[in-house]
């Protein structure tokens, strides 16, 4: 049957298709690091951008006309943007 000649090839029974380590250096960070440098590369530039753009989130969205408030006048004010951001339509009426 064709089957048992697959099933029976020495491509499948050889583990020559994957790269075999010592069993010392599978334990080490140095291999760790090495083995998995794109992941971590792609990690610290992830890592780096949502910094900045947390960065720049917090300080440009603070940036309100009511920034300079306080108190009540800064009440008054937000109550006021909120009128105005209902009847531009930014905001839907519930």
């Amino acid at each position: 049957m064709v089957l048992d000649g697959i099933i029976s090839s020495p491509h499948r029974r050889s583990p020559s298709f994957r790269k075999q380590f010592p069993r010392d250096e599978l334990a080490s960070w140095s291999t760790l690091v090495r083995r998995h440098r794109f992941l971590l590369t792609a990690l610290a530039l992830l890592a780096v951008l949502c910094t900045i753009y947390l960065y720049f989130a917090v300080t440009l969205g603070s940036s309100g006309s009511c920034s300079g408030l306080t108190g009540t006048k800064k009440a008054l004010c937000n109550i006021e943007l909120a009128k105005n951001s209902v009847s531009k339509g930014k905001l839907k009426k519930s």
